[in-house]
């Protein structure tokens, strides 16, 4: 797990799973916002036997959520894909958090 921006610090991530040619280093990203941390994968992670590429979790945020508009449309709740960046562990999906507002 690489996090590109301290977790503690934020009340949500959304994540994502996208397809790379390599199993590790920093994935390529073309979303809006910003890429917030990746997971990198063993040298045992077996390749899509089609596509050639692995899949990998990435967290980001996008420019609307709560860490950059506190009063914005996630004001409370969050989005659909979001989890609790505290609870990411390699081999395991994020949970998403009960409360509704932020954290701090």
């Amino acid at each position: 797990m690489v996090w590109l921006e301290d977790p503690a610090r934020l009340d949500y991530v959304r994540q994502a799973l996208d397809k790379t040619p390599r199993r590790r280093g920093k994935p390529r990203y073309a979303r809006d916002g910003r890429m917030a941390g990746f997971i990198e994968l063993s040298d045992t992670a077996e390749a899509d036997p089609d596509s050639g590429l692995h899949k990998r979790r990435v967290f980001y945020l996008l420019p609307h959520d709560r860490d950059a508009e506190p009063d914005g449309p996630h004001k409370t709740g969050g989005p659909g894909e979001a989890v609790d960046p505290r609870t990411v562990q390699p081999g395991a999906v994020g949970k998403r958090r009960r409360a509704c507002g932020p954290i701090h």
